[in-house]
């Protein structure tokens, strides 16, 4: 088990942000915009991939997309202190609201979004 937690990984962002006077530059927008450009690159990596590909990256993929999510963490993790928002509170609000719309006799197995199912 790993003993880092979200609070210090914040702060450790707060410190680089501040050494390099980068918060100007750290707005909610900008921040989004951000996190959307690595997702993008995320995705780039999978684009031409079987699904079976997908499940066995070679070892190169396999650190890009590492480096990847890491990009997209971080900047989530700065977006919603940015926004003082507790993403692991809200990640969990989240599971709670998704379990009363996706119940698990009405879905299982169903890639359905709940508007389909609740609809039949």
């Amino acid at each position: 088990m790993n003993d880092k937690s979200l609070f210090d990984l914040k702060e450790r962002l707060r410190r680089f942000v501040e050494e390099r006077d980068w918060d100007k530059f750290h707005s909610p927008k900008n921040l989004a915009m951000a996190l959307t450009a690595e997702v993008g690159e995320l995705v780039e990596q999978f684009q031409w991939l079987t699904e079976d590909q997908s499940k066995k990256l070679s070892e190169p993929i396999h650190k890009q997309v590492e480096e990847e999510i890491a990009d997209i963490f971080i900047y989530l993790v700065m977006l919603a202190d940015k926004l003082n928002i507790d993403i692991i509170d809200v990640a969990y609000l989240k599971i709670d609201i998704n379990t009363s719309k996706y119940p698990v006799k009405l879905v299982r197995g169903s890639a359905k979004k709940y508007t389909e199912y609740q609809a039949e």
